[in-house]
Order: C-alpha cells, then sequence, then structure tokens
C-alpha cells in the first residue's frame, strides 16, 4: 500500500553522512534522569535515566503495559511526573509543556496517528507547525497571513516529500488507508522542522511488507534529526537504532548497542524466546 501514493525510498543509507552527523554536541541533546510516574499504587516509570545526543538514535522496546509511551508522554508535558530531573542541551529544566515542545525542538507522532478526517492531508501537515492545534480553517486556526499560509504550505509540501507522500496532498485524510495515514502523521511531525522526532510505535498495526517501508523511510529521516523511537516489533528495533533500551515493567532491564541487548539474557528470556 506504501508503495501506491509516492515515490519508492531507496533502502540504502548515506552512511558517511551519518557518521558526520552523529556527535557534534558534547552535551547530550536531553537528558533524563530517576524519571518516576505513579498511576495511584500502579507504578508505570520506575527510575528510568537515559541520554540522547545530537544524530542519536534511541529506541525503547517494550510489551504493552512496559511503560514506554509513559515515558515518552513525560517528556512531552502530556503527564506530569513524580519526580526526575530534565536537562535540555545541557542545562536542567522543568519538565517541557505540550506548547513548549516545537520551540524547543522536539516534535512526536501519536500511537493513533490522531489525523483530522475532514482536512485533507496537506491541511492536516499544517496543523503540525502549531502549538495549539485545531480542526478549524487553517488561516484561522494558525493566525496567519496570506504569506505566512503560503510558506507554511511550501513547508508542509517538504514534510509530505520527506515521507514521499506529496501525490495525495489534495485528499482527505479519511479515504486514506491506514499504512498511508501513518506516514501523514510522520509529516505532521516533520513541519516544524524539528531537532529530536519522537515516534511513538510507527510500525503499529501495519503489515510485513508496509512494516519493511516504514524501517527504509525510519532510516532516511535518522540522517536529518536525532530520533527517539517507542516500538514493540523487535525487528523494527533491531534493525534501525543505535542504542536500544528494553523495558519491563517500568524499568530498564538491559540497554546498549543492539548486539549486546540482543545476547542480553533478560531479554532473551522475556522477549526473544530461549530458542532465539
Amino acid at each position: 500500500i506504501f508503495f501506491a501514493c509516492g515515490i519508492i525510498p531507496q533502502r540504502l543509507i548515506d552512511s558517511d553522512a551519518r557518521r558526520l552527523y552523529h556527535g557534534r554536541m558534547s552535551v547530550p541533546a536531553i537528558s533524563v534522569q530517576n524519571l518516576v510516574k505513579n498511576y495511584g499504587a500502579f507504578r508505570a516509570v520506575d527510575g528510568i535515566s537515559f541520554d540522547v545526543r545530537e544524530g542519536d538514535f534511541v529506541a525503547f522496546l517494550g510489551p504493552n503495559g512496559a511503560g514506554k509511551t509513559t515515558l515518552f508522554n513525560a517528556m512531552c508535558g502530556l503527564v506530569k511526573p513524580d519526580s526526575g530531573k530534565f536537562e535540555f542541551e545541557g542545562k536542567e529544566r522543568a519538565w517541557p509543556r505540550t506548547d513548549e515542545l516545537i520551540d524547543l525542538g522536539i516534535s512526536r507522532t501519536l500511537q493513533g496517528v490522531g489525523l483530522f478526517p475532514e482536512l485533507t492531508v496537506l491541511e492536516n501537515v499544517m496543523i503540525g507547525a502549531s502549538k495549539s492545534a485545531s480542526s478549524g480553517l487553517i488561516s484561522s486556526a494558525l493566525g496567519l497571513s496570506g504569506r505566512d499560509e503560503e510558506r507554511l504550505k511550501q513547508r508542509s509540501m517538504t514534510a509530505l516529500e520527506r515521507v514521499y507522500a506529496s501525490g495525495i496532498a489534495d485528499m482527505r485524510a479519511d479515504s486514506l488507508p491506514y499504512p498511508v495515514t501513518k506516514r501523514v502523521a510522520i509529516a505532521r511531525a516533520l513541519v516544524s522542522e524539528p531537532k529530536i522526532l519522537l515516534l511513538d510505535e510507527p510500525a503499529g498495526g501495519l503489515g510485513s511488507s508496509d512494516i519493511e517501508w516504514m524501517n527504509s523511510l525510519i532510516h532516511n529521516l535518522a540522517s536529518q534529526c536525532s530520533i527517539i523511537l517507542v516500538e514493540h516489533h523487535m525487528d523494527v528495533v533491531m534493525s534501525v537504532c543505535d542504542r536500544l533500551y528494553v523495558l519491563n515493567f517500568g524499568q530498564v532491564i538491559a540497554s546498549g548497542g543492539v548486539e549486546t541487548v540482543r545476547r542480553d539474557e533478560a531479554v532473551v528470556a522475556a522477549y526473544l524466546g530461549v530458542n532465539n
């Protein structure tokens, strides 16, 4: 399905570009230390710490209920942590609010895609540039002049080109097959030109051929910005990330490079099975 509405992306990634991009900053772009989030007596996130540097591709793996999305939501201001420290570009600060993310250069996708069905693909992507999205008319929703709206349209078309979906810009969102809406949701996150892109289960609900296509797309995006990926598809995580954190019951049970984590006994027992 992915191939129906755009140009097929190349599988090959410019590895030299990745190496040049990776690690330009001496301090982490984001540092989370001892994050704790409780829901009553249930501890969804239990003391998780990690760093993300410029050019990093970090993934969090775990089953439903492991704490992955709660971790994302804390970083994006959708839930308030009970404790923990957040540093941005080497400076400690309050946990971000949702309306601060664009200014910080952070953008995310949602598990449920969250497109406005009555809007076109282009209009949905334009909404991604707003600090407070609305499903009304674009110009009034974003408070744009005619010239600014035209500039945003151009940026939105560029974002659609990055996910190979520029050919469907005028289609209504409710006319798209589900795999294609995943691409549009990523374009909406890209329109703000983030330094750090948070992808929440981008392969969720996709078939095997569409998952392979998504892997190619994520690989290409990783040469352009830092990525934090949450997934429960082992194949997706293992094939695309530089560093992996495996969660279980809100805690990190293993972390490191893909091959190190793949051989970790706790991960093998919990996720891969004794025969892998």
